[in-house]
This record gives structure tokens, C-alpha cells and sequence, in this order.
């Protein structure tokens, strides 16, 4: 079960992810850019009690028209060998002492758990509060499982990351930009969530997207 600390965390995520966004392929440059809000997102619980996993939604208010990003987040002890360039930063916790945040897209422990939640192995968790679950986040699933543990390639494009397993013809898409009401057609599986735009109304769309065989 993931624990959430009420503490401090040095410096904050929202001032990593101020700095890291820009350099993502995705990220939509605007004027004056990034002015961060969080607007929602969910966590998943590590069963080897090691890593922090949290899946964030941040809107960008700067420029012409809000952005959503989603952005999948990992928190570890030590640094994760072998993926440098997918480091965002490194915070001082108030409790756990210094943080090494990843772009979960890039740490298997992250995709594995997406992976669980997706087939309904795991199941999201509230973010903000611990030990409870979080009804808002939807997943399904209609394809021949098991998934594969791990998918090996990752590649970012306008609007996503995409994790391939070639071997296995899977493919998980990670909807970096999201938008409301979004239509998913042939998936094997998706989740689905919900995030808060600067009106305070609430909007819904495909956060991750699975694909197999012939479809991916």
C-alpha cells in the first residue's frame, strides 16, 4: 500500500515539471509558459513497497487556451540504471529524504503496473489520500491476457508515448495532450479518467490505450 506524506518535498513537483515539460516533444510551447495547475490523476501501489507511482494531470494556463498533460510519474530511493534521460529531477522529502522522479514511462515498475491495472490485476488508488481506492478512474479490458511484464521500446511523438512489445504485437499508448470525450476505437483495453479544467467544470477522456496483435 502506497503511503501518502504530509510533508515537504524540495524542491516541489509542480517546479520540476515547470522545468521539464518544455523539453518534451509534446508539450505545446506557449507565451510566458509553463503556468501549472494540477487538475487531477490517480496512483498505483507498488507490490515490492519500493516505488512511488503516480500518474498526474497538470494544465498548462499559459498562452491563447489551457493544455492538459498527463503525466506518469515514478519515485525511487536511488537513481533507476540505465535511464538517465528519463530523469525529471531529484526533490529533498521531508520524510524519505532525497527522490529520484522519472517519467514512469521509462521505469518498468510503472508500465508493469499499468499494465495490472488495465487487465484488473490492480487497482487505482485515490491520489491524495492513502489505502483508498479511486472510483473515478475506469479500465477495461478485452483482449487474451497475460500482458507482457514489460514493453521494451518507448517512443514519444506529438501528442503521446507510445511502448511497444514487438514480439508479442502489443502497443500502449499514453495520451500525453488529453482531450475531453475522446473516441478509442479497436482497443483492447484502455483507462479512462477525469481531470479538472480551469472553468471547474470536470472533463472525462482515454488516458492509456491498448492494442494487440493486428490492431497495435
Amino acid at each position: 500500500m502506497a503511503v501518502i506524506h504530509r510533508t515537504t518535498v524540495v524542491p516541489s513537483k509542480d517546479e520540476l515539471l515547470t522545468a521539464w515539460l518544455p523539453t518534451r516533444p509534446w508539450y505545446r510551447p506557449a507565451a510566458g509558459g509553463p503556468r501549472l495547475e494540477r487538475a487531477g490523476g490517480f496512483r498505483l501501489d507498488d507490490p515490492a513497497g519500493e516505488v512511488g507511482i503516480e500518474f498526474m494531470v497538470v494544465t498548462d494556463t499559459a498562452g491563447d487556451g489551457p493544455v492538459s498533460y498527463l503525466v506518469p510519474l515514478t519515485y525511487r530511493g536511488a537513481p533507476l540504471e540505465g535511464a538517465e534521460g528519463a530523469l525529471v529531477g531529484t526533490m529533498e522529502h521531508g520524510v524519505l529524504g532525497r527522490r529520484w522522479a522519472y517519467d514512469g514511462c521509462h521505469d518498468p515498475v510503472l508500465v508493469a503496473g499499468l499494465l495490472a491495472l488495465i487487465e484488473g490485476r490492480a487497482q487505482a488508488q485515490d491520489q491524495n489520500t492513502s489505502d483508498l481506492p479511486d472510483p473515478g478512474i475506469g479500465r477495461s479490458f478485452t483482449g487474451e491476457g497475460p500482458l507482457p511484464a514489460a514493453l521494451s521500446t518507448v517512443t514519444d511523438d506529438r501528442d503521446a508515448t507510445q511502448l511497444h512489445d514487438a514480439p508479442r504485437g502489443v502497443t500502449l499508448r499514453l495520451n500525453r495532450v488529453l482531450r475531453p470525450g475522446a473516441l478509442v476505437q479497436d482497443a483492447a483495453g484502455e483507462v479512462t479518467g477525469w481531470w479538472r479544467q480551469p472553468d471547474g467544470t470536470r472533463a472525462r477522456g482515454p488516458f492509456a490505450v491498448l492494442r494487440t496483435g493486428t490492431g497495435a
